[in-house]
Order: C-alpha cells, then sequence, then structure tokens
C-alpha cells in the first residue's frame, strides 16, 4: 500500500479502512500519490484496480480562519452534477481528522488535459482560440445558473459581496503577513473607496483560471472546472475579472499573458475575451469600472500568495513550489497599486 511522504504525510491504511465504509465500489490495494501543482488543499490520486479517485484533504497543521474549506467544495460540486457545468463526481465526504489528520473528501478521477501555460505551447492558432472559447464559453454557463434551483440560496451572504470581498482578504493578508508591503497598505486603504456600486449576484467559482479546468483529451471541451474551495454567491463581475487578470500580469509574476503577441498565438485580446463573455451572459459591453475589478482581483490574488508564502515559513505549505509562488505577492501587489494610482482616488 503507498504511502504520502512529504509535509502532509499519511497512512492509507486507515484511509483504505474508511473508503471500504463510505465509497460504494470501492475495493483493491491502495496507492496514494501526490498531484503536482496547486498551493491550497493537498491534493492526491488514489489508485485501485477498479479505477481512480481524487482525495482533496484540509492541510495538516495550523491554517488561516475560514480557509481551506474542503466541505464547500464538496457541496458545490454535488450541487452541480448534471447542471451543465462539468464537474468530477463526488463520492463522500469525512469530517473526522482522525482518519487522515484532517477534513477530507474523495471524488472521480477525470480524465484529460490540463495546461498549466496560458500561452498554450504545442497547440495551433486555431486549437488555442477554440481552448479559450471553451473556458469562456464555461465561465459563462455557471454564470448563469439558479444558485436557489441547485439548492445552494444559501451558499454565501446576501448583498456587499465586494465590500465583504475586501474585508476578508484584508484580513487574511494581515493575518499572514510577513513584512511590509506599501502598495497592499495603500490598496487596503484605496479599495472601499472606489469599488463599483452595483454588483451581478451570481454562483461564483473564485478561482477560475486554465489550470484548473480538464479538458477532453482530444476535443476543446471543458470536462471538468477543478478546486471550488473559494466558490460562494457573490459578483459575477468580479469572479469574471480575477479570471480576465491574465491578459494583465507578465508570466514572471503570477500565470500571465501580457507581453505576448496574441494575434499569433491565435489568442483572443482581452476585449474580445470580455465581450464574448457579455453576450453569452447579457451584460453590458464594455463594463463599467472593469479596471477597479481588475485591481480588486489582484489585491486578492496578491492576499492568496502571501497565505502561500506564509505557509511555505512555517511548513504548512501544500507543495514544495510554495515559497517561490508566495514571493511573487510583491509583484502583484505592486503592479495592482500603479494600476489605481493611475485610476485616482475617487468615483
Amino acid at each position: 500500500m503507498g504511502r504520502v511522504t512529504d509535509a502532509q504525510e499519511f497512512d492509507p491504511a486507515p484511509l483504505a479502512a474508511w473508503l471500504t465504509r463510505n465509497v460504494p465500489g470501492y475495493a483493491g490495494t491502495l496507492r496514494v500519490t501526490r498531484f503536482a501543482g496547486g498551493q491550497s488543499n493537498p491534493t492526491f490520486r488514489l489508485s485501485t484496480p477498479g479505477g481512480d479517485y481524487v482525495l482533496r484533504r484540509k492541510p495538516a497543521g495550523a491554517v488561516l480562519p475560514s480557509a481551506h474549506a474542503v466541505d464547500r467544495e464538496f457541496r458545490v460540486q454535488r450541487a452541480l452534477a448534471g447542471s451543465g457545468v462539468p464537474v468530477p463526481r463526488v463520492r463522500a465526504l469525512c469530517t473526522d481528522p482522525t482518519v487522515i489528520g484532517s477534513m477530507f473528501y474523495v471524488m472521480d478521477y477525470v480524465d484529460g488535459r490540463i495546461f498549466w501555460d496560458q500561452s498554450l505551447p504545442g497547440l495551433d492558432r486555431t486549437e488555442r482560440a477554440a481552448i479559450y472559447d471553451a473556458m469562456g464559453a464555461t465561465i459563462a454557463a455557471l454564470h448563469r445558473l439558479d444558485a436557489a434551483a441547485l439548492g445552494l440560496a444559501d451558499f454565501g451572504r446576501p448583498g456587499n459581496y465586494l465590500a465583504r470581498q475586501v474585508a476578508r482578504w484584508t484580513a487574511q493578508y494581515r493575518a499572514s503577513e510577513t513584512e511590509p508591503l506599501a502598495a497592499m497598505d495603500r490598496l487596503i486603504e484605496w479599495l472601499p473607496a472606489r469599488l463599483p456600486p452595483r454588483e451581478t449576484p451570481a454562483l461564483v467559482h473564485g478561482d477560475y483560471r486554465l489550470d484548473n479546468l480538464v479538458f477532453h483529451r482530444t476535443e476543446p471541451r471543458v470536462v471538468a472546472v477543478l478546486d471550488w474551495e473559494l466558490s460562494t454567491l457573490g459578483d459575477a463581475l468580479a469572479d469574471f475579472a480575477y479570471h480576465c487578470m491574465s491578459w494583465r500580469i507578465n508570466p514572471a509574476s503570477f500565470r500571465g499573458l501580457a507581453g505576448f503577441d496574441l494575434a499569433a498565438l491565435g489568442i483572443p485580446t482581452e476585449q474580445a475575451y470580455v465581450a464574448a463573455y457579455c453576450r453569452r451572459t447579457g451584460q453590458a459591453f464594455p463594463v463599467a469600472d472593469w479596471d477597479v475589478y481588475i485591481v480588486f482581483g489582484m489585491f486578492r490574488i496578491a492576499a492568496i500568495l502571501q497565505g502561500i508564502l506564509k505557509r511555505a515559513l512555517v511548513g504548512s505549505a501544500a507543495s514544495a513550489q510554495a515559497l517561490e509562488e508566495g514571493r511573487r505577492a510583491r509583484l502583484v501587489a505592486e503592479q495592482a497599486w500603479e494600476m489605481a494610482r493611475a485610476l485616482g482616488t475617487l468615483h
């Protein structure tokens, strides 16, 4: 029986016993291997003679309050089954920390392609355009869903989403602060006065990006949306703008597209991508306060990166690359503050 051998180590034997009791059809020798990538909830492939599963766990050790909510991930994916937004089939949730050391859930393994480089090397122009179109269509489909009809009417607090998000990520940033970041301090002062006055209520993913999608092996089709930890009821435009930060961010900072010759690659411009989303969702184009949404998204990812850095420094990080990834918080925050300064201080 394979044994996990990193900072999130656990004994597979109690897990196998739990799977036998809680996952119908589970049987056979269990082999556990860690997935590469990802900085939040440690994720493992559970290989068995009859098929593979995926386990997502809350990190072992001290974590920030309200973070790493694997139970929310489980709930939203179960609700989305058959909705038209593709998600893995979830099997069971374990809230007993004695099994492997923290809460976890198990879902089916979905075979397919995951693209880590947003410039999509190895694909031709037509394929890249189709991948981006499918990615845009999927988030638009998510934002058109009726959360109440899915049983998710209580999945988040109504109203004032952006203001609450700024407060939440300010608190998360302060809790994980390791050194002064002047840009973050300025953004924390600037954002409350510049938040868009209207919101578009929707079920939001919270971390929608290319490498959180599984594509069909041969077709430009999304077969699963992963990593629902930050999902909630929120503002569709804030969720979409967070996704669109890629067009503004340099690859050296955080998985960006800035500096690429998009026309040569066959990847749509930010404007074209946003226009397609607006057509699919009925939003007005151009989007009012679009750049403010982008600044908010950058502030949010900087706070997330700072949390990754803090976990790396205290030894509870989810991956070996956490220290390098977390140090990018400064770069993203400084770019966000430069954008904010250009927008001015008042509506």
